[in-house]
């Protein structure tokens, strides 16, 4: 029985529309119920602010962004109603998870909300901005316009921005002005710093920081800091050094050894060539207790894909997943697709693709993306150009630079059709650059197909 018949006949309210809408599943649903309750009074219905809380979060995390900001609308006109803080963050954040940061940006001065921004508020505008790969001067400038006082999560945010520029001196920067400010560094704060000063290679530096945050600002090391230490040091090839900071782990009662600590030791012994402490490893995991989750299994299909080139070691472990009730995800078949690939196994990988809606685990843009790149580098566009049918349907895009490459080897084959075919199919996911189309449009194509791409060509011109 829908939620609006199970109401018939009752005096509707806005309570009871609040309990229709927690109740209905699907969004486009909840939205009919919003927009006609089931009531038989003259009267306007009054909406409560739960009502709008309900259907504009379900509406956000549906990416139904339309019909959430008409919804909106209505409430900037609706008197007497003001939302909470946390509704806006969740209509920012589902923005940056859409990867649309201009409308994040906008969400943050919508007029449904009113003033005063706190720094929540701004803090979920630079996660989501963050989250969009917005280099970190817009971010600077979010904070400089909005006049909000940071807090420590403002500057986490900021410094993680910074390290993923690669700017280890501004990201230092931010954490001198944070003391200045009086702001009290936190354990994330030690842990982006850390993070980043080991993908620079500069483990000395983080293990300095490891010491100085709880010597100086009396903040303990979590197990973040711990596994990135042992990462760091693993990717230079130092594994006994990391199982030994495995072990002072161990030693301290209030950190917990989880699965992505083993996870990383496990990447660490296959490119080390030591995969025959694999299995005392794994014991070791199983005696503390430490289930072998998604995480585990996926860096042991890493590492025979990879560093064992063994894919059918890898498949066994894929195998031993099901047998254990651990469902594989994107990650495992990703991974699984690329070491298929790189062997010139490209037709295995598709195979394996095509069966993943039946394995519970729909391909997304990313594993088309592997298996199209996996097929241009073997050189074969004829196969790659079904891949991109797939894609295109699905409004997936390749990349710019694999791109470039597929459409180099279509023109190298003298195949003036499928070009402009492929030109056109491109074209619908904007995913071919303005001087690749004027290259195209230069070369092999006849005059009348000339005339019809140029149009496309104006088109992107303007835009």
């Amino acid at each position: 029985m829908s939620a609006k018949a199970a109401m018939a006949g009752k005096k509707f309210s806005s309570y009871h529309l609040a309990a229709a809408l927690r109740r209905e599943p699907d969004p486009t649903a909840a939205l009919r119920l919003f927009l006609n309750p089931s009531t038989t009074s003259t009267a306007p219905f009054r909406y409560s602010l739960l009502c709008y809380d309900l259907i504009i979060s379900k509406l956000a995390a549906a990416r139904l962004f339309a019909a959430m900001e008409s919804v909106l609308s209505r409430l900037a006109s609706s008197p007497g109603l003001r939302p909470r803080e946390q509704l806006l963050c969740c209509v920012i954040s589902a923005y940056g998870r859409a990867r649309l940061p201009a409308a994040a940006r906008r969400a943050f001065a919508h007029p449904a909300f009113l003033d005063p921004r706190t720094a929540r508020a701004l803090n979920t505008l630079l996660h989501a901005l963050l989250a969009c790969r917005a280099p970190i001067r817009d971010l600077l400038m979010v904070c400089h316009e909005t006049r909000i006082p940071p807090d420590a999560g403002t500057y986490n945010i900021l410094i993680r921005a910074a390290a993923a520029s690669g700017s280890l001196g501004h990201a230092r920067h931010l954490f001198d002005e944070m003391l200045e400010r009086s702001i009290a560094p936190t354990v994330v704060t030690f842990g982006t710093l850390v993070t980043a000063l080991c993908d620079a290679g500069r483990l000395e530096d983080a293990f300095q920081v490891k010491e100085v945050m709880f010597k100086r600002y009396n903040v303990p090391p979590n197990a973040y800091v711990y596994t990135s230490l042992m990462k760091g040091l693993c990717d230079k090839g130092e594994v006994d050094a990391a199982v030994r900071l495995k072990e002072e782990m161990a030693g301290n009662a209030e950190l917990v050894l989880d699965s992505a600590v083993y996870a990383t030791l496990l990447r660490a012994f296959f490119r080390v060539g030591r995969k025959g402490e694999l299995v005392g490893l794994l014991e070791e995991m199983k005696g503390r207790g430490i289930a072998a989750d998604r995480v585990v299994y996926n860096a042991m299909i890493a590492g025979f894909c990879e560093d064992e080139r063994d894919p059918s070691a890898a498949f066994a472990v894929l195998d031993d997943m099901q047998k254990n009730a651990c469902e594989a995800d994107v990650v495992t078949y990703d991974t699984l697709v690329v070491g298929l690939c790189k062997l010139g196994r490209w037709r295995d990988a598709a195979e394996l693709v095509e069966d993943m809606p039946r394995r519970g685990c729909p391909p997304h843009m990313v594993t088309y993306r592997l298996l199209f790149y996996g097929m241009c580098a073997a050189g074969e566009f004829l196969e790659a150009d079904q891949v991109l049918n797939e894609m295109v349907f699905k409004g997936f895009a390749p990349s710019k630079d694999c791109v470039r490459k597929f459409v180099q080897g279509i023109e190298r084959e003298g195949d003036a059709a499928l070009l402009e075919s492929v030109l056109c199919r491109l074209a619908k996911v904007n995913a071919l650059e303005l001087s690749g189309w004027e290259k195209a449009v230069g070369g092999l194509l006849n005059d009348h197909t000339k005339l019809r791409l140029e149009k496309q060509l104006d088109s992107l011109r303007i835009a």
